[in-house]
């Protein structure tokens, strides 16, 4: 019998096959733990991902999704049923709930970087007034970066609240900076 970590590599491996090779993006983009989930609830609902869960040794299951795939394009007269897909489809091929596989145009398009918030931006400036200042250790150099961020953090959100906040010393130096941004 198989070892547990032998099994997992196994289904694992299953996964990936049954993904269409897509996997691997999307483990980039959504994280291994939301792929897991993504594929693991898409096998479930396939025969073929109820045949891996159910203990068909990986061997198995490639020879008989080969043996289907060869069936198939002979029946249709067609020998590479993926190719003929994309080419009469003309984008990506839906493989499971949330995958997709393309033989045309590259991967898939991948998401659009978050933007940063007014007050993070706020943030950043203050850190770089402290940094700048004579303020938390010399110019450049920032001797405990904790309490200074906590500084610059408190100031932001007293500005971006409209709170009173002092002209003078490193608060007023953080309100300069902070100022401008929010």
């Amino acid at each position: 019998m198989a070892t547990t970590n032998e099994r997992l590599e196994q289904i694992e491996n299953a996964l990936l096959i049954l993904a269409g090779g897509a996997g691997g993006y999307s483990v980039g983009t959504r994280g291994a733990v939301g792929t897991a989930r993504t594929v693991g609830q898409a096998t479930v609902g396939t025969p073929v991902g109820r045949a891996v869960l159910s203990g068909i040794a990986y061997d198995q299951l490639v020879e008989e999704v080969l043996r289907r795939d060869r069936a198939v394009a002979q029946a249709e007269g067609v020998e590479g049923v993926f190719a003929e897909a994309t080419r009469q489809l003309s984008g990506p091929i839906p493989v499971l709930p949330g995958f997709t596989a393309s033989l045309v145009g590259g991967p898939a398009k991948k998401t659009r970087k978050r933007v940063k918030s007014k007050f993070n931006k706020a943030v950043s400036a203050g850190m770089k007034a402290v940094r700048s200042s004579k303020f938390y250790g010399k110019k450049g150099t920032i001797n405990n970066a904790k309490r200074a961020f906590s500084a610059v953090t408190r100031t932001a959100s007293k500005v971006n609240r409209g709170k009173k906040v002092s002209t003078k010393g490193v608060t007023g130096t953080i309100r300069r900076a902070v100022k401008r941004i929010l």
